[in-house]
């Protein structure tokens, strides 16, 4: 038996509002206009960590590991054995494994940069649209009052008509989660 057709189609790019898609075209400004402020030294250090993050750099660090212990050992024709003990290799891999770590570290602190600037994001908006609600009850409220409504046996309107206030929220957080040991 056949899958039953879809109940709707596939959106589509026409079907975005215009709010929706001007704030992904934002977006992809923001990101464009944060790889451009970048040094080249940044630049470069994310164009390696991207090339580093990928099966095919494991492929090649394999393929030149095996090379180099078949070339040391003398099991490539025309190739005379040149590291025995592997001094040289351990020391190449060390120095690799430095600056991949140090790539690495600056790709990561990048990201953890542009995503605190998204929690902050998250955040304001949250908290704006928590404002906005709370404005909305209150309005709500005194329409109902207007009308003769008694919104009384709702016993969260009142709750509701008040502003959250970020850092009461944030300390009483801060009193009831343990803290992490980070020493």
């Amino acid at each position: 038996m056949a899958d039953p057709a879809p109940t709707a189609a596939a959106p589509g790019e026409s079907d975005l509002s215009g709010a929706l898609a001007r704030n992904i075209e934002a977006i992809a400004r923001r990101r464009e206009a944060d790889v451009a402020s970048a040094s080249g030294g940044v630049r470069v250090a994310m164009a390696v960590g991207r090339m580093i993050g990928r099966m095919r750099f494991v492929y090649a660090n394999i393929a030149f590991y095996a090379a180099w212990v078949a070339g040391s050992r003398g099991w490539l024709p025309g190739i005379p054995a040149f590291d025995p003990d592997f001094y040289l290799v351990g020391s190449v891999a060390s120095i690799e494994s430095i600056f991949l770590s140090i790539f690495i570290l600056i790709a990561q602190n990048r990201a953890a940069a542009a995503a605190d600037r998204r929690d902050d994001l998250s955040l304001q908006v949250g908290l704006l649209a928590e404002h906005e609600i709370t404005q909305l009850i209150k309005l709500t409220a005194a329409i109902a009052e207007k009308l003769g409504i008694d919104p009384e046996h709702h016993s969260d309107i009142a709750d509701l008509q008040t502003d959250v206030a970020p850092e009461a929220v944030l300390d009483r957080i801060e009193r009831e989660e343990p803290r992490p040991d980070f020493d």
